[in-house]
């Protein structure tokens, strides 16, 4: 019998409802808050590891954010379905796009575009799935905090793997990932 270790998922399986801060890296940790939203606090975490002299690019790297927009910014999942999965989110806490100003819902979207392109170009996949999960019951595991998850997908990548034994394999680690999508968007955006 062969075996899959996913160390990674074990934090997230047992404390993904229970952990106060959430969303704070290790890294990032000197930070004294919490907003009680995992995507409030790791952009809360980085501003204040900046303030405190750490370099952005560090603060960013830690905390897996490849984008920062002026009403949104772009971060991997870190608990990804496929290398590059990366998600777009306002700052604004919202829960709903229709809650959105206009404005800053035209940024989300003219962020997905980019992506597009960069995901393109960074992994040449056979497509692309892009997706809200607006409220618990319709998947979101972040119900309060709207975001668009944008995700390269392969023509096999769904196999006895992900099918029968509930486990995801990527071919690529985080921090590859992150420095893969963010070379990109940078060259693209």
């Amino acid at each position: 019998m062969d075996h899959l270790w996913t160390p990674w998922r074990y934090t997230y399986v047992t404390t993904a409802d229970h952990a106060k801060r959430q969303g704070v890296p290790e890294e990032l940790s000197t930070w004294p808050g919490d907003t009680g939203c995992v995507f409030c606090n790791l952009v809360a975490a980085v501003e204040y590891a900046e303030i405190h002299g750490m370099p952005s690019e560090k603060a960013e790297k830690a905390a897996l954010i490849v984008h920062r927009g002026d009403n949104t910014y772009v971060v991997l999942n870190r608990f990804p379905y496929t290398s590059g999965h990366v998600m777009v989110l306002p700052y604004e806490h919202e829960a709903s796009l229709a809650a959105l100003p206009a404005s800053i819902a035209h940024e989300v979207m003219d962020t997905a575009q980019g992506l597009e392109t960069v995901l393109s170009n960074t992994y040449h996949p056979d497509g692309i799935n892009m997706g809200l999960n607006l409220g618990k019951s319709a998947g979101a595991g972040v119900a309060g905090h709207l975001h668009l998850h944008v995700l390269p997908r392969w023509t096999g990548d769904t196999n006895f793997m992900t099918v029968i034994g509930e486990t995801r394999v990527l071919p690529e680690d985080l921090e590859t990932t992150w420095h893969r999508v963010r070379e990109n968007f940078l060259k693209n955006i």
